[in-house]
């Protein structure tokens, strides 16, 4: 009896691979914030399949929602079924489930709003807010996507990582400038991000945009790891020094409630340390 494996063992998981959905989700990734309109033949290209093969794709993507055209007809842009998909997975996340009522009441202790967002890559991602009723009103929304190392929220899910890690996330020898608070090499920001780590929590005034001013935390699953930072968002350039400790120590014992509501079981109680220079 033969020991060699079968020829349909040796493709793994690509004998369950259907080609066609393959080429469609391939499509849509094409779709960016930088390029949002691409035609038939430009999609055709990039794929590197017939003209024929795309515009069966784009007619049943176009059908489903996904994709639609773009006035004249020529170009296509993602569609509404896209943000549907979307908002359903971030509503699915148990992370937002469970993280909803804490923000609810985090801001209605505090009186700003309130923010819980993750890691994608080089960005972050807002999965859920609750709002505060106040003139301020914010252009960040769910879904929103900004740069980690230049965001205050995103400072905090750099936390765990080291050195090499981070120059592995950015190889560049400097990182992109948006205000003259951001970090502009990778040893800055991990100097950075270890005062953080120290400080069990991170504030920025003006940090990211002017005239605002953010306190976050880290959300910890049951392995200990940074899962989430949980913030509130102060429409003021300074935050007054009466009302610095009691926003840190919401802040941060909100997102160890969060914590130990994801089994995040630390050895020993965090301890806020109010670093803020007077």
């Amino acid at each position: 009896m033969s020991n060699k494996p079968d020829a349909a063992d040796d493709d793994g998981a690509d004998k369950y691979t259907v080609p066609g959905l393959e080429r469609g989700l391939r499509l849509l990734c094409e779709f960016s914030r930088q390029e949002r309109n691409l035609s038939a033949p430009e999609l055709a290209k990039r794929l590197g399949v017939p003209r024929s093969t795309v515009f069966r794709l784009l007619s049943t993507l176009e059908r489903m929602g996904f994709v639609e055209r773009n006035p004249g007809g020529r170009d296509y842009r993602l569609g509404m079924a896209v943000l549907r998909m979307g908002f359903e997975y971030l509503a699915s996340l148990e992370l937002t489930e469970i993280g909803r009522p804490l923000l609810d009441r985090l801001r209605d202790d505090l009186q700003y709003s309130t923010n819980l967002v993750v890691r994608d890559g080089r960005s972050i991602i807002y999965v859920s807010k609750s709002s505060a009723e106040a003139p301020f009103t914010s252009t960040v929304n769910v879904g929103t996507r900004l740069p980690v190392h230049a965001t205050v929220l995103g400072r905090v899910l750099l936390m765990d990582m080291s050195l090499p890690q981070l120059r592995e996330l950015y190889p560049e020898e400097h990182l992109k400038v948006y205000s003259e608070n951001t970090p502009h090499t990778v040893l800055d920001l991990f100097n950075m991000v270890q005062h953080d780590r120290e400080r069990g929590y991170v504030l920025g005034e003006g940090f990211f945009e002017r005239g605002i001013s953010t306190v976050a935390a880290p959300v910890r699953d049951h392995s200990g790891k940074v899962v989430a930072a949980m913030g509130a968002t102060i429409p003021a350039p300074h935050i007054a020094s009466d009302r610095h400790d009691a926003v840190v120590s919401r802040v941060c014992a909100a997102a160890n409630e969060l914590s130990r509501l994801l089994d995040h079981a630390p050895h020993e109680s965090a301890q806020v340390v109010n670093l803020w220079p007077r």
